[in-house]
């Protein structure tokens, strides 16, 4: 299987670009998160990839960072969610969106993704709300670096997943301090989120 592909992109199109690697050039399938954060023709770059294996191919899925792999793979243990619509819904929303829409049951920014109606959204949030907790929002490291995510911790992501979601920064900043002060340290963002969800809608 391969895990991770470093070589010259040569090419990118739509939704999918060509990875160089010593004169063999892979087709990679990718969200348009990853493909925007891929440098310009003919830089080197480094993808990490999902390999896939069917009947009547070998397909290649890369992604910016070991979070979004990871969130292709909890998509597609979904029933309905084929690929496609996983690099679809990594699209629409960032691992930190996810964790967000996720724990407030947001089915209108799930169906904003290419494939995603109202009865699968509503499945998404049913056979993921109790595992979107413990999957990354984000990482330092393990691949390409995709522009707009947070580094400042729970906190930080917490606050921009609810400006996300329209809430403005001065009335969420201290509900989302006071939540984490409540939690401790080890605060799961999407509890942090939920929460706060709560506390703002009184």
């Amino acid at each position: 299987m391969i895990a991770q592909l470093t070589g010259l992109i040569a090419h990118i199109d739509g939704d999918r670009c060509i990875v160089d690697v010593n004169g063999v050039g892979y087709l990679v399938q990718a969200s348009t998160r990853t493909l925007s954060a891929l440098p310009h023709p003919p830089e080197v770059a480094r993808v990490l990839v999902e390999t896939v294996v069917r009947e009547d191919a070998i397909l290649l899925y890369g992604f910016a960072d070991t979070a979004e792999r990871d969130w292709f793979r909890l998509l597609t243990t979904v029933q309905g969610v084929g690929a496609k619509v996983a690099l679809g819904v990594l699209s629409a929303l960032s691992p930190r969106d996810l964790i967000a829409v996720i724990a407030a049951g947001d089915r209108s920014s799930l169906t904003k993704a290419p494939g995603v109606g109202a009865r699968l959204a509503e499945r998404i949030l049913s056979e993921l709300k109790d595992k979107a907790g413990g999957m990354p929002s984000s990482t330092a490291g393990g691949g390409i670096s995709v522009s707009g995510l947070s580094s400042g911790g729970v906190e930080g992501d917490a606050l921009a997943a609810l400006a996300g979601l329209g809430f403005r920064r001065v009335e969420a900043h201290p509900v989302v301090v006071r939540i984490i002060d409540r939690l401790g340290k080890d605060a799961r963002l999407d509890v942090v989120i939920r929460d706060s969800l709560k506390e703002l809608a009184r």
